[in-house]
């Protein structure tokens, strides 16, 4: 595509010098960067497949925005639009991406803003903005699409090069790897964008647009190759272990991360079908009402045959245990920043001069002896404004209560941010699959297994299960256990879009009994009115110089 070609090329000769030894590649001209130059033995390949998805994709510090990694940015806009942090930093608008249509207090009192937020987003979504940092629809947007033509070149290559031991062996894993990575960057594109591009091309584009929901079933295609691929590599296998234990950063490969073996690999692939079925379809649950019915979404509903699908995904999908794919911080030769690589370290140490604060939205989640609360936050008044204010800091590196999850660090290595699935996130596919089918107790019990897998279990933070709990009350336990145990994972704006939370009050959506500090007054009935884009437009960096060809979807939301 033509807005990541220069990157593409600068962040992939990157990946050569920096994931690898220069001496194990026969380097061309590094002014004429090419693949066909520049790569010629196995050992090349794969330290430039690692480039291509770890810099590429993942790291892209050549973009020059807020922190230095997809997990720090593009992150923190699910975060901020899922109000579970706050910003006072003007990069990339981060302190006005966040703000709700309206609010009304305890007392009544309504405060509007005057400048709605799909209006501010829309008016920003223009080339000159991109230039000066202030077009948030531009970066997921050139971070996926550099990550699909890096694997796209890639795989132009599997078959070009000589291998040692097993080349048949090989050749698979390092193509299993690319079409993971393609689904990754489509389900990110798709979840994100009412329309994205399909492209297989090396740098190349085209102007067919493709509905949201095509972007999705794209996705879907490229991790099924994968799996296809996986099921016939068998376990154990020398050759494959050794080569994706070169695509994957030795750094990445410690707590949850490292080498999976075919089949956890395909039980990975299995909880990201299940994400993408759940996070592109409406299951509201508005002011704790589970029969909430929204209008004028961009979504249908999930029905009783997709939460089956929901069950039969995850039920497959990631085993405690299990690798999974993740990223970390290095001191050296690494991809992103410890302290300004993931919204969770931005997020860490006192609120002031912390990058994003920790909101009141996301505290209100956590029961009050729940240990992951008492481990990673104090209190620390920090007086901003309006929907801003927040009572609370995040501990950097938490309190050091033994067992119990650390939501984030400044630490190098220490913080591990999830990529694609986790097993947490697979558990509560489970959860809300199970209570939306009438098997509540069940539903419940998955959540006290991630409760007790987090080390959330405090005096007095009792087991769910068998506590006699109604549909409501248990979609209520969903729900909040989901805010608090996936956070800083890309998933919580999401979550409050398909809950209905994002969408405009009369159209059945808004938050209910939310809390907001007014001043010193803490008002825990507050109502929300967000009427956020359920998804983005796509951004004018690619309709301006690839318009839209006849027969196209449309390439703004009309919703």
């Amino acid at each position: 595509m033509r807005i990541n070609k220069n990157i593409l090329f600068i962040a992939l000769l990157s990946s050569l010098a920096i994931i690898s030894c220069k001496k194990d590649l026969n380097v061309g001209n590094p002014n004429q960067p090419t693949i066909a130059v520049n790569v010629k033995t196995e050992t090349g390949l794969l330290a430039f497949t690692t480039g291509a998805v770890y810099l590429n994709g993942i790291g892209n510090s050549n973009l020059n925005w807020l922190g230095n990694s997809y997990c720090s940015l593009p992150y923190g806009f699910s975060e901020l639009l899922g109000d579970m942090v706050s910003s006072e930093a003007a990069n990339q608008i981060v302190n006005i991406i966040n703000i709700p249509d309206y609010y009304i207090l305890d007392n009544g009192v309504k405060y509007m803003n005057d400048a709605p937020m799909r209006t501010v987003l829309r008016s920003n979504n223009n080339r000159p903005s991109t230039a000066q940092g202030t077009n948030p629809f531009y970066y997921f947007w050139v971070s996926m699409y550099s990550l699909n033509n890096a694997c796209n070149t890639v795989l132009s290559k599997v078959d070009a090069v000589t291998y040692t031991g097993n080349a048949d062996t090989k050749k698979k894993t390092i193509t299993a790897f690319c079409y993971f990575w393609k689904g990754w960057a489509y389900a990110n594109i798709g979840s994100q964008y009412y329309a994205g591009l399909i492209t297989d091309g090396i740098s190349s584009t085209n102007g067919n647009y493709k509905n949201h929901n095509e972007i999705i079933a794209e996705s879907n295609a490229n991790f099924k190759k994968a799996v296809t691929i996986l099921a016939g590599i068998t376990s154990g296998d020398a050759d494959y272990t050794a080569a994706l234990g070169k695509l994957i950063p030795s750094f990445c490969q410690v707590g949850n991360g490292g080498v999976p073996a075919p089949d956890a690999w395909i039980r990975n692939i299995n909880t990201m079908l299940a994400r993408n079925l759940l996070v592109n379809k409406l299951s509201p649950f508005v002011n704790s009402n589970p029969a909430a019915t929204i209008s004028g979404s961009s979504m249908s509903a999930m029905t009783t045959a997709d939460w089956q699908s929901i069950l039969t995904l995850a039920g497959a999908g990631i085993k405690k245990g299990d690798v999974v794919f993740t990223a970390r911080s290095a001191s050296v030769n690494g991809f992103m920043g410890a302290t300004n690589g993931s919204v969770a370290a931005e997020t860490s140490g006192p609120s002031s001069p912390a990058t994003f604060k920790v909101g009141e939205r996301f505290i209100q989640n956590f029961k009050a002896n729940d240990n992951r609360k008492l481990n990673n936050f104090g209190i620390d008044p920090y007086g901003m404004v309006a929907t801003f204010s927040t009572r609370y800091k995040q501990l950097d590196g938490g309190s050091g209560l033994p067992g119990v999850y650390v939501y984030g660090t400044k630490t190098v290595g220490a913080y591990e941010a999830f990529l694609a699935g986790s097993f947490e996130e697979n558990t509560l596919m489970l959860a809300e699959a199970n209570i939306r089918t009438g098997a509540i107790e069940t539903g419940l019990g998955y959540i006290d297994v991630v409760r007790k897998y987090m080390g959330a279990f405090g005096a007095g933070l009792l087991p769910v299960q068998g506590s006699g709990l109604n549909l409501t009350q248990a979609l209520t336990e969903l729900t909040m256990e989901r805010r608090v145990a996936l956070v800083y994972r890309g998933l919580s704006y999401f979550d409050s879009r398909r809950f209905g939370w994002i969408y405009d009050i009369s159209k059945g959506g808004g938050a209910f009994n939310q809390t907001i500090l007014d001043g010193v007054k803490v008002n825990t009935k507050a109502t929300i009115n967000y009427n956020f884009l359920d998804y983005w437009d796509v951004p004018a960096d690619e309709f301006v110089l690839n318009p839209a060809l006849a027969g196209s979807a449309d390439i703004k939301n009309p919703n």
